[in-house]
């Protein structure tokens, strides 16, 4: 009995410090050369001349960039720190939401024509791509993800304190998602990034809040 309350004690501590997922029981699409799990961080050397993106602007399709990822159903909050090493234009890092390789959504950072851009790109069948520029270099930022409902909310931050929305977009609800994080190298030969207090929180459906509102006892 001891034994099982220690235990228990110990599994909600762990929920209670952010450490809810395990960065090991995770998988990867697209798996990358050089990468390796050390202190609840994921640290990869980005496979060159990766990417996703489909059909508009530039008509090609590429869907072959590394994404280490888990599936969860609902709704629910993500968010990451992201640490990289940007060499060559287009070179990026974030988080990604992907229900098949035509719908899907991946927000981060961005080194675009010398610059460093908050960067996202809304994928359902073909892609779009909005960037916000950075008046100057920051060493990381963090990157969040709600999704509620029909709708990802996305923000960034550069301290997990203040956030601000970068983009809503769409995304079919009621539909599994791969969660995760993803970087590309479209363009070059590859950096390394560092992803750090990874974490999925789980949000109550707002559908069913709204039902048990309805039907109290």
């Amino acid at each position: 009995m001891k034994k099982r309350l220690i235990l228990g004690m110990a599994f909600w501590t762990s929920l209670q410090c952010g450490m809810a997922q395990s960065l090991k029981k995770m998988q990867w699409f697209n798996e990358p050369e050089q990468w390796k799990i050390e202190n609840q961080a994921l640290t990869m050397y980005v496979t060159p001349q990766s990417d996703y993106w489909r059909i508009s602007h530039y008509g090609f399709t590429v869907d072959d960039a590394p994404f280490y990822y888990a599936t969860y159903g609902g709704e629910f909050e993500v968010k990451v720190k992201v640490t990289g090493d940007y060499k060559t234009r287009f070179d990026q890092a974030g988080l990604m939401l992907r229900i098949d390789h035509e719908n899907y959504i991946k927000t981060g950072f961005e080194f675009v024509d010398g610059k460093f851009n908050l960067s996202t790109v809304v994928t359902h069948r073909t892609s779009d791509w909005s960037v916000i520029a950075l008046d100057k270099p920051v060493p990381y930022v963090w990157i969040k993800a709600v999704r509620r409902l029909d709708a990802v909310e996305i923000f960034y931050s550069f301290d997990d304190k203040e956030y601000v929305m970068m983009r809503n977009a769409w995304l079919q609800d009621n539909t599994p998602v791969h969660v995760g994080l993803m970087a590309a190298s479209p363009d070059g030969n590859g950096f390394n990034v560092t992803f750090e207090h990874f974490k999925v929180k789980h949000l109550p459906d707002l559908r069913r809040q709204e039902w048990l509102k309805k039907n109290a006892e």
